[in-house]
């Protein structure tokens, strides 16, 4: 892989801390780890790419999840020096475990907050056609409003002020978007909808689901898969809060993250 396919990486942290590989969801970047890492955890070192086809990172194709985990070994050999604590979001919670499926000597351990995986053909293809035909918003008063009457109802004023500063773009027609490939968008909801990757055994997890997410963004057959695969290894908890869990709830996420590495 060239250095211009290489993922634009945000780094915090001391350089000899512990090495955590935080992995955002679909929409997102990795700049949204900064109050967690800044604030909560700064003796960590954080290491969290724009994925393929969000933010500064490339976005061309492909964007399969084979694709991002080639992405994501470029960035390990990058940025790290051995095996990571890796912690994902959403679809970034879907591609933890595909990592640790595809190079488990490369993660310490999983932290996998309100991961999206193995979620239902029809209900993923529902989502991809209100993104296609709804893909961005009048102004930036339409994208902030989405966001508080959604997932990010119970995140600080602040982080969604930083969230438009960093992430919301004008775009040629004059409506605005956040910073995303919406072509690479609509194939990610579809890659939800292969069936889920379990990590192998012996992999230390914590697993969050946001109890306020219905109906959830895992199965339970894959919650019960995962449980038999790990046994004592996994851990589970269950937040009362939306979807947005690293940043409506950092300090207990930060507990959690302090566990693992």
């Amino acid at each position: 892989m060239s250095a211009t396919d290489l993922l634009h990486t945000h780094l915090f942290g001391p350089v000899d801390g512990p090495e955590v590989l935080a992995l955002h969801g679909l929409t997102g970047h990795g700049r949204r780890w900064r109050n967690l890492a800044e604030r909560h955890l700064p003796h960590l070192r954080f290491v969290a790419p724009d994925l393929r086809g969000h933010g500064r990172s490339p976005w061309t194709p492909p964007w399969s999840c084979e694709a991002h985990i080639a992405d994501l070994k470029a960035v390990l050999d990058a940025h790290t020096t051995g095996p990571v604590t890796v912690v994902g979001h959403s679809f970034g919670g879907a591609l933890a475990l595909h990592l640790a499926a595809a190079v488990p000597d490369r993660v310490r351990a999983l932290v996998l907050l309100d991961p999206a995986i193995g979620l239902p053909a029809d209900r993923m293809l529902e989502i991809a056609d209100l993104t296609l035909h709804n893909p961005d918003y009048t102004d930036e008063a339409e994208a902030r409003a989405e966001k508080v009457h959604g997932d990010w109802g119970e995140v600080a004023p602040e982080l969604l002020d930083e969230e438009i500063a960093e992430h919301l773009v004008e775009l040629d027609s004059g409506r605005v978007n956040w910073r995303i490939c919406v072509p690479a968008l609509v194939t990610s909801w579809g890659e939800l909808a292969r069936g889920p990757v379990l990590p192998p055994a012996g992999i230390p997890t914590i697993f969050v689901q946001a109890g306020k997410v219905q109906p959830p963004y895992t199965t339970s057959n894959f919650r019960r898969d995962l449980a038999e695969r790990l046994g004592d290894d996994l851990t589970l908890f269950e937040f009362d809060c939306n979807h947005m869990i690293d940043q409506a709830r950092p300090a207990e996420t930060a507990e959690l993250v302090a566990r693992m590495v």
